[in-house]
């Protein structure tokens, strides 16, 4: 230790200028930093979601739209709510990226000619709305609210609100994502509208999703600085000096710059956990700092040199420090088993951050304390008085038993909670109910209907298999039995209603034809009624072997997604034919499992490896429990409260549990270490507990305080699972040091048999 002090002292100028100088021209591709919020980057290129789903859209084009809804309390079914229709549907036409639009005014309407009964027309439902009467408008509006094609689809029972689908091209963000060029266009489009007729125009669909996770996420930036001056506020109300705010500081940003430029270096883009990265930092590398410049300042205040106090302060520090960064980096790094990759990369980055976090702290931050000369208040504190009995110690002894009954009682009754627990990864619930797309979703649910859709692939297993009777008349009994069995599936469309409706035409019986041929007759007959860019190939593939359903469903938590889901497959399972779920909503749902699966192998796998870290650390099997008991109770209790209260577990909570880990075991090793190395030197439990409550003691608690400001902060981001895991990690962080002052002692004060009481 004194060569390596040495030699920073040789070179304090050069580390305390050098790195610095280094992390600022590594920086400067910060430039370069890009956000994406593509529903891509939650999927790995190998995941066989997102293969079945490319397989999807290479098969019926692209799932992916602009849904633009609005209302008009007075009805739809005027000329001005018609003419915005008109017009927004032929400006998407002839917008870029744009393959399909359907509105409720080019809707393909299939009726027989009044003048000609024996023909059929196919036609646009609002003709020349411009001039249209009072008493046409009445009767289209009494045709489409009883019509089952468009009724809770374009336009709701009411009749007042309408909805304008925009489909995307089939690859338009396969290479870079156009989402953001796409929602500035579509804004263009409706900005003469608002003008015009002041309707408020709802964006729901892909593009509007992505720009909102992008939006969100440059919106939580605002927390970064917010963060870091609450955190030198409360520097500066523990230390009392400027100095023990900047250097900390100093500490995190330089380490969060570093592992920024790491990430662009590699090629990451940043989303929406990635974006908190600086936060995670200040959560990684605070702590080290603070253990550092607290030491040095209080051998600084009882008379030491600079020298011999920074000498003092690393011997004291460097292995608990190191030791915590290593359980810290353990704990981040067990994120990287998620198949969530946004969790993957942020487990890589943080991991990272927390080793270069210890590298600064015992290199960089050194150097900079051999360079302040400025001589200290000195304090003269007699060794009689820095042994005097504080209370703590004989209160922990004297109540051990107390404590840990007390507590197990606690936990008992919270942890029952556990069995409550849901999850969900709704992706509209990712937002806070203040966000437009939020908004969006749930106008459509109470005004329309579902917000969410589910693409049913249906085998018929042979070519020119949908176009049999008894495989449409099969479709046809899902439609009642899928509706009656699920409310929440407000409106489903397919070939078959063409079918029903050509056949209502001509034979005044709206049911599936017996006759395989009539079925392609009609079929046949409807593809060459329609005007360009309107073709039925998205709603078969091109053998006419599969056919595709479109459920229009309501905002559900994912365990009900997947409920409905596994109901599809059973129920095509006892017939003849397959079905399979597509659609993004589906995508998300199944990343549920995966959302699971984050928490409970991140955890189990953070616990064992920081079970083993103890393990080397203090040798003591028989009392392992009692290392590892205080930082998973924590996890426990507040998974365990959520599940009483009724909060489900969104991806947000999930990566909270090895964090928590990682993060409460620093306060648990340096608590250790201190116990440890007073109980060798002879003490009596009580003596031991006194003492580690004075070295250690002050820098757990405003350790814990700046982490708990810091990550309580994510309360106010309009990000779900940023919300979720900032209030669980920062309540669990409180627990964890109530548990690290009170249950851990009373549980070593029981179980180490040396106890001289």
């Amino acid at each position: 230790m004194k060569r390596y002090i040495e030699c920073i002292q040789k070179f304090r100028w050069l580390i305390a200028l050098g790195i610095p100088i280094i992390v600022l021209l590594l920086a400067t591709n910060l430039r370069h930093l890009e956000m994406d919020g593509s529903y891509r980057i939650w999927f790995g290129e190998e995941s066989k979601t997102l293969k079945d789903y490319d397989n999807f859209r290479r098969t019926f084009g692209n799932d992916d739209a602009v849904i633009i809804t609005f209302k008009d309390e007075n009805g739809i079914f005027n000329p001005k709510a018609l003419q915005s229709i008109d017009n927004i549907t032929q400006a998407l036409w002839q917008m870029k990226y744009i393959a399909r639009v359907d509105s409720l005014t080019n809707y393909q309407y299939v009726h027989a000619n009044p003048e000609e009964p024996d023909d059929i027309i196919v036609e646009d439902f609002i003709q020349e709305f411009e001039t249209a009467t009072p008493e046409y408008l009445a009767e289209r509006k009494a045709i489409a609210v009883n019509d089952p094609l468009i009724v809770d689809g374009f336009i709701s029972r009411d009749g007042t609100t309408t909805m304008i689908s925009a489909r995307l091209t089939p690859k338009v963000n396969d290479q870079t994502d156009k989402s953001m060029e796409i929602m500035q266009r579509v804004e263009a489009i409706l900005q003469p509208e608002i003008e015009r007729t002041g309707y408020h125009y709802m964006l729901a669909g892909g593009p509007p999703l992505t720009q909102s996770f992008v939006t969100v996420a440059m919106g939580d930036g605002i927390f970064i600085p917010i963060i870091i001056v609450a955190s030198m506020v409360l520097l500066l109300l523990l230390f009392r000096r400027v100095g023990g705010a900047l250097i900390p500081i100093g500490v995190v940003t330089l380490t969060f710059l570093t592992v920024w430029t790491i990430q662009i270096l590699l090629g990451y883009k940043l989303n929406n956990f990635t974006i908190n990265i600086p936060v995670f930092i200040v959560a990684i590398g605070i702590a080290d700092a603070v253990h550092v410049y607290s030491v040095w300042v209080l051998h600084r205040r009882e008379g030491m040199t600079n020298t011999e106090a920074v000498a003092q302060s690393l011997h004291k520090n460097l292995l608990p420090i190191f030791l915590t960064s290593l359980t810290t980096a353990i704990g981040f790094a067990t994120l990287t088993i998620s198949k969530v990759v946004p969790v993957f990369t942020l487990g890589i980055a943080t991991a990272s951050g927390a080793v270069l976090a210890f590298i600064i702290s015992v290199v960089w931050m050194p150097a900079v304390l051999l360079l302040l000369t400025k001589p200290f208040k000195t304090k003269v504190v007699k060794e009689s008085k820095k042994s005097q009995p504080i209370g703590y110690g004989k209160f922990i002894v004297q109540h051990n038993k107390q404590i840990v009954l007390m507590t197990t009682a606690i936990f008992a009754l919270v942890a029952m909670g556990l069995f409550q627990v849901k999850v969900d990864s709704n992706t509209i619930r990712y937002f806070d109910k203040t966000v437009e797309i939020r908004q969006a979703a749930e106008f459509m649910k109470e005004n329309l209907t579902g917000p969410m859709a589910y693409e049913i692939v249906v085998d018929s297993g042979k070519q020119h298999g949908i176009k049999k009777p008894h495989f449409m008349q099969t479709v046809e009994q899902f439609y009642t039995d899928f509706q009656s069995t699920f409310p929440d599936v407000r409106h489903l469309s397919s070939l078959m209603d063409t079918v029903k409706r050509f056949n209502k035409v001509v034979n005044q019986d709206e049911s599936i034809p017996d006759d395989q041929n009539l079925i392609a007759q009609y079929l046949l007959l409807y593809s060459l009624s329609l005007p360009q860019g309107m073709e039925i190939n998205d709603k078969m593939d091109i053998n006419e072997q599969n056919l595709r359903i479109t459920a229009q469903v309501n905002i559900v938590d994912t365990s009900k997604d997947l409920e409905m889901i596994n109901y599809v497959r059973d129920w095509w399972s006892k017939t003849p034919y397959t079905a399979s779920v597509q659609g993004q909503t589906a995508m998300f749902a199944y990343m549920q499992k995966d959302v699971t699966d984050t928490l409970i192998y991140s955890l189990s796998l953070a616990i064992f490896l920081v079970s083993l870290v103890m393990l080397m650390i203090f040798k003591r099997v028989s009392i392992l429990w009692v290392f590892i008991l205080p930082n998973l109770l924590p996890v426990v209790l507040v998974v365990g409260l959520m599940g009483w209260i009724g909060i489900t577990i969104d991806i947000g909570v999930a990566i909270a549990g090895a964090i928590i880990i990682g993060v409460a075991v620093d306060d648990t090793i340096h608590f250790l270490v201190k116990y440890f190395d007073a109980r060798k030197r002879g003490l009596s439990m009580e003596e031991t507990f006194d003492e580690v409550l004075r070295y250690a003691g002050k820098a757990i608690l405003f350790t814990t305080i700046i982490l708990t400001v810091a990550f309580s902060l994510f309360a106010f981001s309009s990000f779900v699972p940023n919300q979720n895991f900032g209030i669980v990690t920062a309540f669990a962080l409180v627990v964890a040091l109530v548990i690290d002052l009170l249950l851990l002692p009373a549980l070593l004060s029981l179980a180490d048999k040396k106890s001289k009481a």
